[in-house]
């Protein structure tokens, strides 16, 4: 059973969500608390959604890793890990700058795009050691049946969901409808 606190919390989060932020000024903090608090849900670390929510509002070029510590109240450190696990993961880029030894950070365009990539490549390793695992369990225990499960989970992702391919042709849909009239 849930304790109070946490569905007061809940409920507060979900109000702050609806309302918004409070004016244009808050938007890039609002949202950048917004896409951690997601980002964090899924097991992974508050800073690292910091970052890749501001990086996905940003308009340059590419951020330092000084400018991200400095707008995101972190350490020079830990914005130094979590971005190179973000770059690790497919979700941010390292960019140069001619004569500047600065390291700059920017996310791209279709970083969403790159993320079903990097899924297929995860679930077809996934696959590949449940495949190898059966190999090994007792035929007749629950881990087998997990195992299994899992091994035919990742098949049927793979060989029934043509992601890339469908958000591919979704953009191009898109593009083309909201394409400027001549």
């Amino acid at each position: 059973m849930q304790d109070v606190e946490t569905v007061m919390t809940r409920d507060m989060d979900d109000a702050a969500d609806a309302a918004g932020p409070a004016d244009r000024r808050d938007f890039s903090r609002w949202f950048v608390e917004r896409f951690a608090d997601y980002w964090q849900s899924t097991g992974a670390s508050p800073i690292e959604g910091r970052i890749a929510g501001y990086l996905l509002l940003d308009e340059s070029a590419g951020v330092s890793a000084a400018e991200l510590a400095s707008e995101l109240g972190a350490s020079r450190g830990s914005v130094s890990t979590y971005v190179r696990k973000l770059i690790d993961r497919g979700f941010v880029t390292l960019v140069r700058k001619p004569r500047d030894r600065t390291h700059y950070y920017r996310m791209d365009s279709d970083v969403w795009g790159r993320f079903l990539e990097t899924e297929h490549t995860y679930l077809e390793k996934q696959r590949g050691l449940a495949t190898q695992a059966l190999a090994y369990t007792d035929p007749s225990g629950p881990a087998y049946a997990r195992v299994r499960n899992m091994r035919d989970y990742m098949s049927w992702i793979i060989d029934n969901r043509m992601l890339p391919s469908e958000w591919n042709r979704f953009k191009s849909e898109r593009d083309e409808r909201d394409a400027p009239s001549s």
